[in-house]
């Protein structure tokens, strides 16, 4: 029996047994639907072609829609290139503009053909929900070709909208609306399974793509949560974000996306290390910058100057909080500045840099005035800068720490664990928590540091907790025993750049563990798995993707240009739809040619799992979300006959 003022409120929607009566229709009806597709990719590193060549080729689904519909049809030349112009409509749209000689008579048979795969992809869902995926203004035309389903009465219909399109001179905008669609249909819902930001280039116009994409969450990862760090003002966050874009050559990307203004930088990194070759601080280029180029040498200094300020910063904050149990990782007070030498672990080194000018060996992470003046110009940058702001409160609100749904438990690195499995306690403001209550508790003071770090237990500075989340040797979003920073800069031994995963990347291999993991969160280990990304997996060498008796995932294959030398491809995609579980594994995306030409590599798919029974929505977490809203219903029709509400007409 439910509560009277609940169904006096629910009565609002439905105020007469009709309204009620014809919504518990709707909803019965959507949970005999098959399950939506969900798509899970992980550590995108600003990679955004690649990333969107993924989404919209559905990770190979759409091409093999048209090999289903169009196989005995066309030929292989003509299959490929309607998948290129789904893939890229505007690139294919300008080829074909160049090279057809009736180019109305193309975009008359391309739309029929989209047309057919567009029916194929949006059969699993509603009408209504197709109708709300349709392009503004195209919506109506869209939705009638769909559905053409009377031919002998309506063929002069039929035609009559293809001609309109085709002579108001809108065939290019309908087509690619048309594309778009049905990359949208394809994939029902997109899990982001840490990792937007750093490395590569273009995090900025992810962010754009999936702020406008229907249905995204994300599970933080290390990067994000650093990028997180530095939204909310974190100096400690915000001096580790520019070094890694300034080192990987960002420069477009901060200064262009962002609108971060690193003039600032540059002016004191060229006052101080103006005569300083910077000769170990060189950027990595990976992409050179379109519209912010900047001279390699100035970006070394740049690099440099901040990565002083970092360490400065760094050391203050570890200083600050005893209880990160972060002091191996303050280095300036260990360097010998007249020999140019350091001691770790009771052994020397000789610095590969010796040139300090802005150290005082004597308080060494003590900020001068020029560079509290530079981080104070940076910080204002960076929290005026409307689009990162508007990105980081989206990944807040759209993302969590871990998310658990239709069996799947989701988070970006590990769970803190000791080397029998236990998990480990960690303590953070005074307070201790291990497994699933440390991620509930981080995840909540995460959001209280940004939102409002009045009503955080967060000691310090604001966003120091983001900082530790970043390098933390008990991060669950970091997962190594250090981050070897200074060593990899100033230091040539690579023995000294090691840093160790957690015993949890061991344990993972047994299915006790994982089965342990997944009661942890409250799942049943004989029907649910773990997806997970941050470490790459490195196919290469004969690594697997596939952990615990093919219970856990590690989806980080490489998307970033950055790791697929070690991983030796270029990401993975998990799917999960109605009949099984696949990973795609993705070849490197190769970009527009200078003909207008593209080359798509099919990506190879392999079936992890599949349904003992095709899985419809009342199999799902939304399943049991529209059942309870049934019951509801239900009980206010009930209200309505026996005279408990009135009803309105």
């Amino acid at each position: 029996m439910y509560n009277m003022d609940f169904l006096r409120l629910l009565s609002k929607d439905f105020p007469n047994r009709k309204a009620a009566t014809g919504e518990i229709i709707n909803l019965r009806a959507i949970l005999a639907l098959p399950k939506g597709t969900e798509y899970y990719l992980s550590d995108l590193h600003g990679e955004y072609e690649a990333f969107r060549h993924m989404i919209t080729s559905a990770s190979g689904t759409i091409r093999a829609k048209i090999e289903e519909h169009f196989g005995d049809e066309m030929s292989r030349e003509q299959r490929d290139n309607l998948a290129a112009l789904i893939y890229n409509p505007q690139a294919e749209i300008a080829r074909r503009k160049a090279d057809s000689p009736n180019f109305d008579q193309w975009c008359r048979e391309t739309i029929y053909s989209l047309i057919v795969i567009c029916q194929s992809v949006s059969t699993k869902y509603t009408r209504s929900k197709v109708r709300k995926r349709l392009p503004q203004y195209w919506g109506y035309a869209m939705d009638e070709l769909l559905h053409a389903d009377d031919e002998a009465n309506k063929s002069h219909y039929y035609s009559e909208i293809f001609s309109s399109i085709i002579e108001s001179g809108m065939a290019e905008d309908f087509i690619c609306s048309m594309a778009d669609t049905i990359s949208s249909l394809a994939v029902d819902r997109l899990h982001i399974i840490g990792d937007v930001f750093d490395r590569g280039s273009h995090s900025d116009e992810i962010m754009d793509f999936l702020m406008n994409y229907h249905d995204v969450d994300f599970q933080w990862g290390n990067h994000d949560i650093l990028w997180m760090g530095a939204a909310a003002g974190s100096w400690a966050c915000m001096t580790n974000v520019l070094r890694i874009n300034v080192r990987y050559y960002n420069f477009d990307m901060l200064e262009i996306g962002y609108g971060i203004n690193l003039r600032p930088l540059s002016a004191f990194a060229l006052e101080v290390y103006g005569d300083d070759p910077c000769e170990v601080f060189m950027p990595k280029i990976i992409e050179t910058s379109k519209f912010d180029p900047v001279d390699p040498e100035l970006a070394a200094k740049m690099h440099k100057a901040i990565a002083v300020c970092q360490f400065k910063v760094e050391g203050q904050r570890i200083m600050a909080h005893p209880e990160y149990h972060l002091q191996n990782r303050m280095m300036l007070d260990k360097i010998d500045y007249e020999a140019g030498t350091i001691e770790l672990n009771g052994k020397t080194y000789e610095l590969r840099d010796k040139h300090f000018p802005t150290i005082d060996p004597a308080d060494p992470y003590k900020l001068t005035p020029d560079e509290e003046r530079l981080l104070r110009n940076l910080e204002a940058s960076v929290l005026r800068s409307e689009k990162l702001q508007k990105h980081i409160g989206f990944m807040m609100t759209h993302g969590s720490l871990y998310k658990v749904l239709n069996g799947n438990l989701m988070y970006h690195g590990c769970i803190p664990m000791d080397d029998d499995g236990n998990f480990l306690e960690v303590s953070l403001n005074g307070v201790a928590f291990s497994g699933k209550k440390l991620f509930d508790y981080l995840d909540e003071q995460v959001r209280l540091a940004f939102f409002n770090p009045k009503k955080s237990e967060e000691t310090g500075h604001s966003g120091d907790l983001m900082w530790y989340l970043w390098l933390g040797a008990r991060s669950p979003l970091f997962g190594k025993d250090q981050m070897t920073t200074f060593e990899r800069l100033f230091i040539e031994d690579k023995a000294t750049h090691k840093e160790h995963t957690t015993p949890y990347y061991k344990l993972i291999n047994q299915e006790l563990i994982v089965d342990k993991i997944l009661r942890e969160f409250g799942l049943d280990p004989d029907t649910s798995h773990i997806i997970s990304g941050h470490v790459p997996v490195k196919i290469k060498d004969g690594e697997s993707p596939v952990k615990g008796g093919g219970k856990l995932f590690i989806i980080d294959g490489g998307i970033s240009k950055a790791y697929q030398k070690t991983t030796g491809i270029a990401g993975y995609t998990f799917i999960y739809n109605s009949r099984f579980m696949a990973l795609a594994e993705h070849k490197p995306y190769e970009p527009l040619q200078k003909d207008g030409t593209q080359v798509f590599h099919s990506p190879t798919m392999r079936t992890v799992e599949v349904m003992k029974k095709r899985m419809t929505v009342k199999d799902t977490d939304q399943g049991m979300d529209l059942q309870r809203q049934i019951d509801e219903l239900r009980e206010l029709v009930e209200a309505y006959k026996e005279g408990r509400l009135k009803e309105k007409y």
